[in-house]
C-alpha cells in the first residue's frame, strides 16, 4: 500500500473521528455545525489533492496481476488434469490391446495397437504443449 493511500485512509479516519467528536461535544448546535463545516471544507481540500490517475493506475495494475494469476492457475490445473487423463488413457488402451491380443484376430490386435499408439501420442503432445505454454 502506498504512503498516499495509507495517508488518505488515516486522514479519512481522523476526520470521521473528529466529526463524531464535534457531534457529541458539549457545544451549542450552531458552534458544532460551524466547526463541522470548517472541517468538511478542509477535508474537501485534502480530497482534491489526491491524484486520481495514481489510484486508477494502481487499480489497473492490481487487476492485471489478478488476471495473470488466474490464467496461470488455469494452465497449471489443465496440465495436472491432462497428466491424470493421459495416465488413465494409457491404462485403458493397454487393457484394450491386451484384450484384443488375447481374444481376437491378429488384424484386430494390430488395430488396437494402432489406436494405443495414436492415443498415447496425442496425450504426450497435449502434455508437452501445456508444459511449453505453462511459462507464458
Amino acid at each position: 500500500m502506498s504512503k498516499k493511500t495509507r495517508g488518505s485512509k488515516f486522514l479519512l479516519g481522523a476526520l470521521v473521528g473528529l466529526g463524531m467528536g464535534f457531534l457529541f461535544a458539549p457545544k451549542k448546535g450552531c458552534e458544532t455545525r460551524r466547526d463541522l463545516m470548517k472541517k468538511i471544507d478542509e477535508f474537501i481540500a485534502k480530497i482534491k489533492e489526491i491524484n486520481i490517475e495514481d489510484v486508477r493506475e494502481t487499480l489497473e495494475t492490481k487487476l492485471e496481476e489478478i488476471k495473470m494469476e488466474l490464467e496461470d492457475l488455469d494452465k497449471e490445473k489443465a496440465l495436472k488434469i491432462a497428466k491424470t487423463k493421459a495416465n488413465d488413457l494409457k491404462d485403458k488402451v493397454e487393457e484394450l490391446v491386451t484384450l484384443a491380443v488375447a481374444k481376437s484376430t491378429p488384424v484386430i490386435a494390430k488395430a488396437a495397437e494402432d489406436v494405443r499408439d495414436k492415443v498415447l501420442k496425442a496425450a504426450k503432445d497435449t502434455i508437452e504443449k501445456l508444459e511449453k505454454n505453462k511459462g507464458k
